[in-house]
């Protein structure tokens, strides 16, 4: 039986970061996102004042700040990205969970691809994830018999004040209620980073969006300032700088599935 959700959801909730190594340090924000379905992009338009999928609103999304950046559909671009972590995603429905474009800026370190079945249940995952110097990576896994734990290398610079090296440890719950994302950071088995994020889902209301206008007015730019409040007082606590590679060595990982056994064999 089809369970068809909104082409447009709203999540609001929060994302903690939490640093080990050399010491600690922890920080949290509050998140407005966006769960819109890649095919219905003129219904998630119609359905929310305030928010536009095909022009500039006070909120919005444009497709070319995702997937090939305007060089080709998102669609394709999704089901190529799938295919190669052995997911067939030509008749799964596909919802990108991402911060939305509000007024004229837009900056989201991660955004979630999720190819669901016709039950809600997903199948696969992209974690499409940025840097503030312009560049990505994208990270994609399987998901079977709710199986959602996988790992991957770290491959991206993402901080300045992290090394290009470790494991990621990807640990994933994705309901209609809510999104409870942890990606760790392993050193040698040893977590040295751990960021959460948690929300709830909400109808996509004009009067949703307007509320978010008014108590959280700096929305995505507010993510952008914080990253870059952190990473000073990260440097005044004396933590090592990691200059940026002059190139990345590559746009894409498979993440591998990890079973619960495993992972505890493993921590």
């Amino acid at each position: 039986m089809s369970d068809l959700k909104p082409a447009l959801i709203i999540r609001r909730g929060r994302t903690v970061h939490r640093r080990m190594v050399p010491f600690v340090s922890e920080f949290a924000y509050r998140l407005f996102l966006i769960d819109i379905d890649i095919d219905r992009l003129d219904e998630a338009s119609r359905q929310a004042g305030f928010f536009s999928a095909r022009k500039a609103a006070l909120f919005s999304f444009r497709a070319s700040d995702h997937g090939a950046l305007g060089e080709d559909t998102l669609r394709n671009w999704a089901n190529r990205e799938f295919r190669e972590a052995g997911v067939d995603s030509r008749a799964l429905r596909i919802r990108l969970v991402t911060f939305p474009r509000h007024l004229f800026y837009k900056f989201a370190p991660i955004s979630l691809w999720l190819a669901e079945d016709e039950a809600g249940e997903p199948k696969g995952i992209l974690y499409e994830v940025r840097n503030t110097f312009g560049e990505r990576h994208v990270y994609a896994a399987s998901i079977e018999a709710g199986r959602n734990l996988h790992e991957a290398d770290k491959v991206f610079h993402v901080s300045p004040f992290f090394d290009v090296a470790g494991t990621y440890r990807f640990s994933l719950r994705y309901t209609a209620d809510e999104l409870f994302l942890t990606v760790s950071t392993l050193d040698q088995s040893k977590p040295s980073h751990m960021a959460t994020l948690e929300t709830k889902s909400a109808p996509a209301t004009g009067r949703a969006f307007a509320a978010a206008a008014l108590s959280m007015p700096f929305s995505t730019l507010g993510v952008s300032m914080g990253i870059h409040w952190e990473a000073l007082k990260l440097w005044l606590k004396g933590a090592n700088y990691h200059p940026k590679p002059h190139k990345e060595r590559s746009t894409r990982s498979v993440a591998a599935p990890l079973s619960r056994k495993t992972q505890e064999h493993k921590a």
